[in-house]
């Protein structure tokens, strides 16, 4: 029996279709490949996107920022001198873009002065996004940033 070239592109296809359907199946069904959402609701998070524009403007407008700087030993967040260090309230996010089951939130609170330390023993090593967001004599402010920690 002879096939045509017809036949030849017909099978080609198949196997082609085949071999894209295998792997999509197997990226749905295997677990080790996590294909979850960043944020769970993300409708309701993007109705507040306005919001959250204006805090971050009034982080940026302030003249002295509070400073997020990694170190051997951690992250230190610091705000500046000027703070009244009891009147900042607020919670600092980690985010692990790669898996959520990492994520988790410090809340901010200080004693005498105005810095958080948090250990490297919390954190894997890697890409972490780190969202502050903190309230200082009723104006709220949204710091953003990503680290990287080895």
């Amino acid at each position: 029996m002879k096939i045509n070239w017809g036949t030849y592109i017909v099978i080609a296809f198949v196997l082609f279709i085949s071999f894209i359907m295998y792997f999509v199946l197997k990226v749905q069904s295997d677990s080790k490949y996590n294909n979850e959402l960043v944020v769970e609701e993300y409708y309701k998070h993007d109705v507040h996107f306005q919001d959250e524009m204006a805090r971050i403007q009034n982080a940026h407008d302030l003249k002295v920022k509070p400073i997020i700087t990694v170190g051997t030993n951690g992250i230190t967040i610091v705000f500046p001198a000027d703070f009244a260090p009891k009147a900042i309230k607020g919670t600092v996010a980690l985010y692990r873009p790669s898996d959520k089951k990492f994520d988790f939130q410090v809340p901010l609170s200080f004693t005498d002065s105005a810095s958080l330390f948090i250990a490297k023993d919390k954190l894997i090593g890697g890409e972490w996004d780190i969202n502050m967001e903190w309230k200082y004599n009723g104006t709220s402010y949204l710091t953003k940033q990503e680290i990287y920690i080895k």
